[in-house]
């Protein structure tokens, strides 16, 4: 399982000018086929765009938060 933290993709504030970095980040951390958690504080406009990304990648994307917990997004696991 990888957890990728949002709030360490940007420094101080989130800008939608470096969206495509972030989004390579992330992609580049999930790699392909793995079980992905996305975690951290981020804008939610950054949360969409990384699930987006990552769906096709990901065989499974959970979201998870201390008040949350874990939230499945998505599960293309056939088992």
């Amino acid at each position: 399982m990888i957890t990728i933290d949002l709030s360490g993709l940007y420094t101080d504030t989130a800008k939608l000018s470096d969206l495509p970095n972030y989004i390579n980040k992330a992609c580049e951390s999930a790699g392909e086929g793995n079980e992905v958690v996305l975690t951290g504080k981020a804008p939610v406009w950054l949360y969409l765009a990384v699930a987006h990304a990552l769906h096709g990648r990901a065989k499974k994307l959970t979201y998870q938060s201390p008040v949350t917990g874990e939230v499945v997004i998505f599960d293309h696991n056939p088992f």
